[in-house]
């Protein structure tokens, strides 16, 4: 099993990328981390990950799920990221796990995969506009499942949002 996690480049929320990894790897599940560029992404609270890999150069064949991790830089950096978006949907298409935490489920609404689905966000004007445009259903539960799709609404989340992606993707793998 095996799943890629998006990032920022500059402000992603780090709880929000070091809790699910820790449950992910504890899991025996492994991942990569991308960005919209290469090199050093350094979160909110000033962690520093290298990134080898640009969204745009992702073969989303041996992932099982994509992972979209929030923070302000979320909204900066993903939100209307024609690559990533093409990516989500691709991803969706093949019947693969979606997951999105704090700001980072507008990423999913605007690729048009959250249309009727129940989710949740990191509330703010913007990311409810977003949301409530890609015809999401918007719940105050901090970690909402709909099907294959995994939404969290922020840090406090984060470490239970990592179990629900963990459960889930074995629940798909059958183990």
């Amino acid at each position: 099993m095996k799943l890629l996690v998006v990032i920022a480049p500059e402000k992603f929320r780090d709880e929000e990328l070091f809790e699910p990894l820790a449950v992910f790897k504890k899991e025996g599940i492994a991942s990569d981390i991308v960005s919209t560029c290469m090199g050093t992404c350094v979160g909110m609270l000033g962690a520093e990950v290298d990134v080898e890999v640009e969204i745009a150069n992702v073969d989303p064949a041996p992932y099982d799920g994509i992972v979209i991790i929030g923070g302000t830089g979320s909204q900066d950096y993903l939100w209307g990221d024609p690559r990533l978006e093409d990516l989500v949907r691709k991803f969706d298409t093949s019947g693969k796990l979606l997951a999105a935490i704090c700001l980072s489920p507008a990423v999913l609404a605007g690729a048009g995969v959250l249309q009727g689905k129940r989710a949740t966000v990191f509330r703010t004007p913007s990311s409810v506009s977003m949301m409530e445009g890609g015809g999401a259903l918007l719940s105050n539960e901090h970690v909402v499942e709909d099907g294959r799709i995994i939404t969290a609404d922020g840090p406090p989340a984060a470490r239970k949002f990592g179990e629900a992606v963990a459960a889930a993707l074995k629940r798909m793998k059958g183990k």
